[in-house]
């Protein structure tokens, strides 16, 4: 363990649909600008950029942190996956826990295109090849959007293992939806019925349309400090970084003919274990959870590798109500990745927003009661998974 991290300014961008956005730049420079006004410093203070997204050209960090000042600051290129935002959160992280720095950038932000995700280079390996290995064994290959072939086959196999009802798997996306209608930065925020979730088209059983993050662009960043530099600056009781931790995939991934498994499982929950180590606090100690709802089938999972409930009692945890406001967690408040939208890079620093307001009591209506305690999960195939646990003093 090295320096305490500090996080002292947050900021993103208003998801939009492939289209309707600005330019990849104009998004991130507004995320950053927005943090570095929530942290009350000049860019001038920044000692390096961390610059996440995954589908653009290489150096796309500098240009997007042109307008933000020309300080000859290093700046890193970072592409994860999904877990884009998160990665490079944690590579900030290491730079002040470590004593490179005392003030950095972490940025993510993505354009995409309409449409399902799919590979821009087809003369070369498919980095998921075998995740797809796994999938045309134990399931074989559709027209469906591979992506959703994927969640959605662990989904099914959970539903077989366990007697999960679809309802079930609707009733995930209509807590999003209700939670988005309360944030004004989410794509989506119309409230829909578990019988309008069902009735939409299905994609991949059990997922249908609104059980499917959709492709979406938006910025989002985090300035972090060191202890010294937020006490020079009188910045007081900051949220911090309690714990983090990054898995890749293990031989279980591949081995035991699991979709459930594939698709990350086994890599959150040695990832959150990790970081319930480190913390020195469980699941039990946590209010607020954002978590990486790219499928409903997904979020379902997780509550299971997060320990936030055992294995197969996602279902009863669900119609309980332990999973929103007035339950015992609060899960995405901001809508996650099913109403807020899944721009890839941008993600895991949106995540990371949410929780720095819910942690700050400026949550508005999104707030959850006496919020001390936030973990943040962020997933990507292929493999990565990143937790981070957040506190306020």
């Amino acid at each position: 363990m090295g320096r305490k991290v500090n996080v002292i300014g947050v900021g993103m961008t208003k998801f939009q649909k492939p289209g309707a956005s600005d330019e990849y730049n104009v998004m991130a420079v507004n995320a950053a600008k927005a943090a570095l006004a929530d942290a009350k410093i000049p860019y001038s203070e920044v000692q390096a950029a961390y610059c996440g997204y995954v589908y653009g050209d290489s150096t796309c960090g500098q240009r997007s942190v042109y307008e933000l000042g020309l300080t000859g600051i290093p700046v890193y290129n970072v592409n994860n996956n999904c877990s884009t935002g998160s990665t490079a959160l944690m590579l900030a992280k290491q730079a002040i826990e470590g004593g490179i720095a005392e003030c950095v950038l972490a940025l993510g932000f993505e354009k995409m295109e309409k449409g399902a995700l799919g590979s821009k280079f087809t003369d070369r390996t498919n980095p998921l090849e075998w995740q797809a290995g796994v999938m045309s064994k134990v399931q074989g290959f559709t027209s469906a959007p591979p992506a959703a072939q994927m969640f959605g086959g662990a989904g099914r196999e959970y539903r077989f293992k366990y007697g999960t009802k679809r309802e079930t798997f609707a009733k995930v996306s209509e807590k999003a939806r209700k939670h988005a209608s309360n944030n004004p930065y989410a794509l989506f925020n119309q409230v829909l019925s578990v019988e309008e979730i069902l009735a939409s088209e299905e994609v991949f059983d059990p997922l249908t349309r609104y059980q499917c993050c959709p492709p979406t662009c938006g910025a989002g960043a985090a300035i972090l400090c060191s202890d010294e530099f937020a006490k020079k600056h009188g910045i007081s009781n900051p949220v911090w970084i309690a714990a983090q931790a990054m898995t890749t995939d293990y031989e279980s991934s591949f081995k035991e003919d699991s979709m459930i498994k594939m698709v990350g499982y086994d890599m959150a929950k040695a990832c959150a274990k990790k970081v319930y180590e480190e913390a020195g606090l469980g699941p039990k100690d946590v209010q607020v959870v954002e978590l990486h709802d790219c499928f409903t089938a997904n979020e379902i999972l997780t509550y299971e590798a997060l320990g936030l409930c055992e294995e197969g009692q996602a279902e009863k945890f669900i119609w309980d109500g332990d999973n929103t406001y007035g339950g015992k967690w609060v899960t995405n408040p901001s809508g996650g990745l099913l109403s807020k939208g899944h721009p890839l890079g941008a993600t895991g620093l949106a995540q990371c927003t949410e929780l720095v307001w819910q942690l700050r009591g400026t949550a508005d209506k999104r707030q959850v009661p006496n919020a001390k305690v936030a973990l943040q999960h962020n997933l990507g195939l292929g493999g990565a998974c990143v937790i981070t646990m957040y506190r306020a003093d």
